[in-house]
């Protein structure tokens, strides 16, 4: 397998703080790799790293056979990077804002204008290049940093949330485009996300963080059928009550209490709803509502750290 990000046990610590703690990725060349997890998991930390604006406090990784520390210049020219934070001028056009970037990275002249119509075809932003940024619509200017961010043909793009903050429908268009620049310009993508039909739809492998650990990884595929169960959901009165007594049952892989939710993993669910409800029944709880499911990435996270991905975002 040929790998263009590795990192060796790269961490970021703050004090007595691991924003990043001993993390090691391996990142597919030409691949779309989501890094998954609540806000604070750490995932703009080990982004920052790759992408050479903060130094490890230990360990260490390369970007393109480029190490971060010792290659800085050249992991830089090999990589494109999209934060979460706008960082468009009003006052300049689309096109104006791609010139200015090509130039920056030294794109040769005469090649420029062939690759910002290329780049603004891919963005569907082509009938609005001589347009002032101001007046684009938010999915409109995402989609001017992704092709900001492709202008120099970069090996790596690096996506930090690409679509927080968007509508759901504008949201979809994000990742379309996304897919596309993956197959039409042969460039491995490196995202960040804590959305979790994000990291399902896009990704052909995904890394769960968490307080700075790499939780697990492996294909989204995978994940979810790694936990060989099902997933319940119920709403019930008495929910200490339900939890107690259900604890006892042992076709129940785990249980845990996410808000006013009770979820429950088992196997061949569809064959324990009525058993559940005559449990609760005769334990005189009354059953609110129950619902039946096949596990998704958020149970797969649920189940690794007993919590909602949302949590503390």
């Amino acid at each position: 397998m040929d790998y263009i990000i590795e990192t060796h046990n790269i961490s970021k610590i703050y004090g007595d703080f691991k924003a990043v703690d001993s993390i090691n990725l391996k990142v597919p060349r030409n691949s779309v790799y989501g890094i998954l997890g609540p806000n604070g998991a750490g995932k703009t930390t080990l982004i920052s790293m790759l992408c050479t604006i903060l130094h490890p406090s230990s360990g260490n990784a390369t970007v393109n056979g480029y190490d971060v520390m010792k290659n800085s210049k050249e992991v830089r020219r090999s990589i494109g990077v999209v934060f979460q934070s706008r960082a468009l001028d009003d006052i300049l056009t689309g096109r104006e804002h791609l010139e200015m970037h090509a130039a920056l990275y030294g794109v040769p002249s005469e090649l420029r204008k062939q690759r910002i119509e290329e780049v603004l075809d891919l963005i569907a932003l082509g009938d609005k290049a001589d347009e002032y940024t101001k007046t684009y619509s938010g999915g409109m200017k995402r989609r001017l940093e992704i092709g900001r961010g492709l202008i120099h043909h970069p090996k790596v793009l690096f996506l930090d949330e690409p679509t927080l903050g968007l509508d759901p429908q504008t949201r979809e268009n994000i990742w379309h485009y996304i897919q596309e620049l993956n197959k039409k310009e042969d460039i491995t993508v490196l995202m960040s996300t804590h959305y979790m039909e994000e990291a399902d739809k896009l990704c052909d492998e995904i890394a769960i963080i968490n307080r700075g650990h790499i939780i697990t990884s492996d294909s989204p595929k995978n994940l979810k059928r790694e936990l060989k169960a099902d997933v319940i959901t119920m709403r019930v009165d008495d929910e200490e009550k339900f939890i107690k007594e259900a604890e006892k049952l042992d076709f129940i892989k785990s249980i845990v209490k996410i808000d006013d939710e009770i979820k429950m993993m088992v196997e061949s669910g569809e064959n324990l709803v009525a058993t559940l409800v005559n449990f609760a029944n005769k334990n005189n709880i009354i059953v609110n509502s129950i619902e039946l499911e096949h596990p998704n990435l958020e149970d797969v996270f649920i189940n690794y750290t007993g919590k909602r991905i949302i949590e503390g975002a």
